[in-house]
């Protein structure tokens, strides 16, 4: 069950539909192959967004968020690809 949006630097409906597309393909879905993600896309951005809005360590992230490990290491490969400049942006 996804977590209830109630920060306010969650991501809207139609900001996440600008957002989505931005992101790479999961590892599960290429060629490659991969392991499916555990939690979905939308949460991992609304945890980038809310430590880049409150400014507060990623070992503060609150708990109902996925894990703060596994956030950070999204956020190190999409900025290492570029992509957090383009979602910024």
């Amino acid at each position: 069950m996804p977590r209830r949006r109630c920060y306010p630097s969650d991501t809207w409906d139609d900001e996440w539909a600008m957002l989505e597309p931005l992101l790479p393909t999961p590892a599960c879905e290429t060629k490659a192959g991969g392991r499916p993600e555990k939690h979905p896309r939308r949460e991992i951005v609304d945890a980038i967004r809310y430590v880049v809005d409150t400014g507060c360590k990623w070992r503060a992230l609150p708990t109902d968020f996925p894990p703060w490990r596994t956030c950070y290491g999204f956020m190190a490969r999409w900025a290492a690809a570029g992509i957090i400049g383009q979602i910024r942006d």
